[in-house]
């Protein structure tokens, strides 16, 4: 089940509107402080900018929503990326869009435009994925039988995440939770049931970006 929508990476966009010079800064963020210190890290790199508008959307419900117009008209710059974040369905990011004014005034409809523009290339440019609640089994098997899972992990229906090889060999796997169970059989079945299931859970998992692996 996809629980929300994100961005895969840490991107930077930029653009020249009119003259003037808008660069795109976007980061997958958890919480309020991550959001803050990326905020903080891009008005510092840019304090000669003439704008700095940061903006941040926060949590599976879109709980946390901030931005400010640093000192553009209000309303025409943070408040429209935050409401085009939402609409999009994305959530957990903080982005700065930094301004470099051309000398040419872009009017109300113009700055939204400008700077909604640039946070979707932004979006685009970190690129665009679903977030889903996926099932993390951690299980223990003989080495004899890790080449066939890894063989098996290629056109299955799951992932093999991390291996530890130690006596045995300790592997992570995931899987969506309507194959979990397909999942344990076949592991059981692969090891003659010699494989010792240690653990599973649900976690949150980035799954490529929209439009190839949805």
């Amino acid at each position: 089940m996809v629980v929300y929508r994100t961005v895969m990476n840490e991107a930077e966009t930029e653009q020249i509107i009119e003259k003037s010079r808008f660069i795109g800064y976007i980061k997958p963020v958890e919480t309020r402080e991550e959001a803050e210190a990326f905020i903080n890290e891009i008005r510092s790199k840019h304090k000669n900018a003439t704008h700095n508008v940061p903006a941040f959307v926060i949590g599976d419900q879109f709980q946390l929503q901030w931005a400010s117009d640093d000192g553009e008209p209000q309303g025409t710059s943070g408040a429209p990326i935050v409401q085009m974040l939402v609409k999009e369905g994305i959530t957990n990011v903080a982005l700065v869009i930094t301004r470099y004014f051309g000398g040419i005034k872009l009017g109300t409809g113009g700055l939204v435009r400008a700077y909604t523009g640039t946070a979707k290339l932004a979006l685009e440019t970190g690129g665009i994925c679903s977030v889903k609640e996926m099932n993390e089994l951690r299980v223990k098997l003989d080495y004899t039988f890790h080449g066939k899972l890894q063989n098996m992990s290629l056109n299955g229906n799951f992932e093999l995440l991390n291996t530890i090889f130690e006596d045995m060999v300790t592997v992570d796997l995931i899987t969506e939770p309507e194959h979990a169970e397909e999942l344990k059989t076949m592991i059981s079945n692969l090891t003659g049931g010699s494989s010792i299931l240690i653990s599973e859970n649900k976690r949150l998992v980035k799954l490529g970006k929209i439009g190839n692996d949805q």
